[in-house]
């Protein structure tokens, strides 16, 4: 009697993995936190429209949690927990761990990225009796998406002098 050929077929639920859905699962002090911890987040954004403004409140989210500017530091040890501001645009953190950087460390890694409009060097121009700037977009949006969002100005301003 020949033997029964197996089947190659994939049966359903083994190929992908299947996960429930939050609302079902999560029990009601999960949900709660998980809600907090999101309008602690949008608050964040919402304070955090530029790359300057995103650095300077993380540095004071760093320092709540315990961080130090790592320029303080002689020396560091396991569980220091330091930060770097990078040219005050930029973030760095670390916590110190307790075995070499030669066996390995994790790393997260993230981009600050603000969409916004620059001027131009030399930005104002008139035309037909009008003024301008000169503009240049960032960050995703087209130009187009301008003209349907309200707008804050936010950022700095550096003056030159010649001499």
């Amino acid at each position: 009697m020949p033997k029964k050929k197996e089947s190659n077929k994939i049966k359903p639920g083994e190929l992908f993995a299947e996960f429930p859905n939050l609302y079902e699962t999560a029990s009601e002090d999960d949900m709660n936190a998980t809600f907090e911890f999101a309008e602690e987040y949008k608050a964040f954004l919402d304070n955090s429209k530029t790359e300057r403004e995103f650095a300077a409140n993380a540095i004071q989210a760093a320092e709540e949690l315990g961080y130090v500017d790592i320029a303080t530091k002689d020396t560091l040890k396991p569980g220091d927990k330091v930060y770097q501001s990078i040219k005050g645009k930029g973030f760095a953190a670390a916590v110190i761990g307790k075995k070499s950087p030669v066996e390995g460390f994790n790393i997260l890694g993230a981009h600050i990225d603000s969409p916004r409009l620059d001027l131009k060097p030399n930005p104002i121009y008139e035309d037909s009796d009008t003024v301008y700037f000169k503009t240049h977009y960032y960050g995703g949006i087209k130009k187009y998406q301008w003209t349907t969002i309200p707008l804050s100005v936010h950022g700095m301003t550096a003056r030159h002098t010649r001499s």
